[in-house]
């Protein structure tokens, strides 16, 4: 049977890592990272993570921890410019997409959205209302904020978005 099939994601639905449930916390930079590193180390492919929050808030700071939890080897970087990074990890590979720079959906077509959305990978987006109803369900939420009153802390939302 191929894992790729309907049948075959349903039946290999991915865990949901104990530190997505649903829930706030406020938290420095350091602090950002271990969790990220935690949330790497408990992932399992296929999963589909989405990173919202304004620039600066801490989407790749988070990234290149939840890489590093999950065994990336090699730097992670922005993908601003290139949109769409692949790397190996011991598990699967990781696609890390930035979505920033999307005017539409429809531009999702030129980064092979469907294919790394549905491939047996770690699947990081940034920017993800930019992909509009493209977006599939089943996958973790993320979201960061800057505290008004500390700037050197980010509120990070976690919940399962099936």
């Amino acid at each position: 049977m191929n894992d790729t099939s309907a049948a075959g994601r349903e039946a290999h639905r991915p865990l949901v890592p104990v530190l997505a449930d649903h829930g706030a916390l406020a938290m420095a930079e350091q602090q950002l990272r271990d969790w990220g590193h935690r949330f790497g180390r408990a992932a399992h492919p296929p999963l589909l993570v989405t990173l919202a929050g304004e620039l600066g808030s801490g989407k790749t700071t988070l990234v290149q921890s939840i890489c590093d939890g999950y065994g990336v080897t090699g730097e992670v970087t922005s993908p601003t410019f290139a949109l769409v990074q692949e790397y190996d990890a011991p598990r699967s590979p990781v696609y890390h997409l930035d979505l920033y720079r999307l005017d539409r959906p429809e531009q999702l077509d030129a980064l092979a959205w469907d294919e790394i959305v549905s491939a047996r990978a770690l699947v990081l987006v940034e920017w993800p209302d930019r992909a509009g109803d493209r977006l599939p369900g089943n996958r973790v939420t993320l979201s960061l904020q800057h505290l008004p009153d500390d700037p050197g802390r980010r509120l990070l939302y976690a919940g399962w978005h099936s």
